[in-house]
């Protein structure tokens, strides 16, 4: 990604925590969890190694189109839970928008000879900005008023505590985050 390397390792900060979560959010009992779990720790990881800057690491070129190849499995996976209920469909958006980027950062030329070819921002791009940023706005604000956490009885002392799989309001705040990255990340295409 182009943009201020300060601003670049905050967003690798975010994901990369956002993905170790979401692994331990898949210790979750409940599959669903687990499964959702499992696809946002994708998420947090991948988007945490594209935005390394190009100054620190600059990939090799294959490397994009194979980036573009996991998620384009990750959208076909996404895809085929869409049958179970439209709440997949962010899923699907966010594979499909780290599949563009992969594709836009393979095509793209080498820093500091970045252009649109145009003028403005790409209809895709502002397209999945416009996505993204009414994600972030509805989750923040579904995120204010959390319903309680679900709790376990910890052994011997009849106090419940919450298991990290299973607190709603930490899945959302984990969404949310890279719901920021992802806007983050197409500012800087």
């Amino acid at each position: 990604m182009h943009g201020p390397v300060s601003a670049a390792w905050l967003l690798v900060a975010l994901c990369a925590a956002t993905g170790a979560y979401c692994l331990l959010r898949m210790r979750s009992g409940v599959e669903e969890q687990r499964r959702a779990a499992g696809g946002e720790a994708l998420m947090g990881f991948g988007m945490a190694v594209m935005a390394v800057p190009a100054a620190v690491f600059t990939p090799p070129h294959w490397a994009w189109p194979a980036y573009a190849a996991v998620f384009g499995a990750a959208a076909a996976r996404a895809l085929w839970a869409t049958r179970g209920g439209p709440h997949h469909l962010h899923h699907l958006v966010g594979t499909a928008a780290m599949v563009y980027m992969s594709v836009a950062m393979a095509e793209a030329p080498p820093a500091g000879h970045h252009t649109h070819g145009g003028f403005g921002v790409p209809p895709v791009t502002g397209a999945l900005l416009l996505y993204f940023t009414g994600y972030v706005l509805l989750s923040g604000a579904r995120l204010v008023p959390a319903a309680a956490p679900a709790t376990t009885p910890r052994r011997g002392t009849g106090v419940a505590v919450a298991r990290w799989g299973d607190r709603p309001e930490l899945a959302r705040a984990c969404r949310l985050s890279m719901g920021i990255g992802m806007v983050a990340m197409l500012l800087t295409m």
